[in-house]
């Protein structure tokens, strides 16, 4: 039986380990079979893991390796040594080169978000729009290419009040990460934020654009969002029992300026979108008149992309089953492109 990819680590990390390090990896690596007498000849002959990596079979055999162990230790060597180097996220520019087949997000499969309402009295969303008037105060207005910090302040401010929602509505916990590093088998490097719990694992990968108007801006950001989603099933999978969710396991994303918002829905091998448009949230000085027109929309606008965030959180802990959560992913796309 061949190591599987999860056994095959990153040769740089490979590089660093020490003889011990080493021999507790590959004691690890349950197809080489290794045994005792095995593990005590990597340690005499005081191999580290730049050593291992250039390590032939005859190297082994003159160590006082047998034949079968010699055999599948050097093929490993090698195959470590020949893994492809990951991708960084933020290489990642060409929307064509993750859909293959169109660059254009009009094209990708539509979803329609799951929706947890909420009272407008609802303390969290007060609380919410309170902060973001404070934040227009200090800052004003919300231009389309402010900095990427500016635009955090007011991401940061609704994805702290759309956890404490979800929360409310059920009886998970949420906790939420910044610049969390979600490391896959072909892809790496940090979210700009992650929202999980504490059982699941990753529930939502997000990246900030600079600026969302720029369509290839969106496209980059939906790129590599759709990256890390992949890589943060990679890692739920690492994470959990073997065959606890089967093999399907959907995961949200999360894409955003703060003013515009987009949201993905992912599985191995499908991605959908929620539409062409993004949810649009404007910040404005005239938003902190409360009898303005703006006001209004604010909290309008505010609180619909509240109530999808919250809704695709409590959706994400709802159910555990594999087919259940089949059965509703597939619900919840539609056939529209």
């Amino acid at each position: 039986m061949d190591p599987t990819i999860d056994e095959i680590r990153d040769t740089d990390e490979i590089k660093e380990y020490d003889t011990e390090q080493l021999v507790a990896y590959l004691k690890s690596v349950k197809t080489l079979k290794l045994d005792e007498d095995d593990l005590s000849i990597l340690r005499q002959e005081e191999y580290t893991g730049g050593s291992f990596l250039k390590i032939t079979r005859e190297d082994l055999l003159d160590a006082g390796f047998k034949r079968g162990p010699s055999r599948r230790l050097a093929e490993f060597a090698k195959t470590c040594s020949e893994k492809p180097e990951r991708q960084k996220y933020s290489s990642i520019r060409s929307l064509k080169d993750v859909l293959k087949d169109t660059d254009n997000i009009s094209r990708i499969p539509r979803f329609e978000p799951q929706i947890h309402d909420f009272r407008d009295d609802n303390e969290y969303f007060q609380n919410c729009i309170s902060n973001i008037l404070i934040r227009i105060k200090s800052y004003g207005y919300l231009y389309i290419n402010s900095n990427e910090k500016m635009q955090r302040e007011y991401v940061s401010t609704i994805l702290h009040a759309a956890l404490r929602i979800a929360e409310a509505g059920s009886d998970k916990k949420f906790k939420m990460k910044v610049e969390y590093e979600v490391n896959g088998k072909k892809y790496y490097g940090s979210t700009d934020y992650a929202i999980m719990e504490s059982k699941s694992g990753n529930l939502i990968c997000t990246y900030i654009t600079e600026d969302s108007k720029i369509d290839r801006s969106i496209q980059e950001g939906i790129a590599q969002n759709i990256r890390q989603l992949e890589s943060s099933h990679d890692v739920n999978k690492k994470k959990r029992k073997r065959g606890e969710y089967g093999e399907f396991d959907y995961l949200y994303g999360i894409i955003t300026s703060a003013r515009d918002w987009y949201f993905l829905l992912h599985n191995p091998g499908e991605i959908s979108l929620s539409k062409a448009a993004p949810f649009t949230i404007e910040y404005r000085e005239q938003t902190c008149d409360k009898e303005s027109d703006e006001y209004k929309n604010l909290c309008k606008n505010t609180k619909k992309v509240l109530s999808i965030i919250a809704g695709l959180l409590f959706d994400k802990v709802a159910d555990s089953e594999s087919e259940t959560k089949r059965r509703k992913a597939n619900q919840f796309r539609s056939n529209d492109n």
